[in-house]
């Protein structure tokens, strides 16, 4: 696992995460949010938002994207925007997935159900959710 952080004069930080998909890598991105939350001030709902989004990304980019293959990477951007707003970009090494056909987790015959909310989930908390075209790479914007 390794990080890198580059600082420009205008504010604007980049950090990367490189995660080999094992699910103990949600530790190193849990440090990684409790850092930023300290660095960049961030207030507790800003701070919650983040985690929850990030942890369910990463976790679904490991289980879903890469099937847990220990020998693929999960890769976690951030660039930080003027020091008032935080982009992230967290892409597998999968095949990607149908994001415009996923069940409602809502529905009543899915409410049971032990997965399928990670999405919807993300896509409430975070300011913006965008995915690339094959569905292996999201964009989420939070701003703080």
């Amino acid at each position: 696992m390794s990080s890198n952080l580059i600082d420009f004069s205008d504010s604007t930080g980049l950090y990367t995460l490189q995660l080999p998909s094992r699910l103990d890598s949600i530790t190193t991105v849990e440090n990684f949010i409790d850092t930023l939350r300290d660095k960049y001030d961030l207030n507790e709902e800003t701070y919650a938002n983040v985690l929850i989004c990030l942890s369910e990304a990463v976790i679904n980019a490991i289980v879903h994207g890469n099937k847990e293959q220990e020998d693929k990477m999960v890769y976690l951007n951030l660039e930080v925007v003027s020091g008032k707003r935080l982009i992230f970009t967290i892409a597998d090494e999968g095949d990607g997935f149908d994001y415009n056909n996923l069940p409602d987790p809502t529905a009543p015959e899915n409410l049971e159900n032990f997965s399928g909310r990670g999405v919807f989930i993300i896509k409430k908390l975070a300011d913006q959710c965008i995915f690339n075209t094959k569905g292996n790479e999201l964009e989420l914007h939070f701003k703080i």
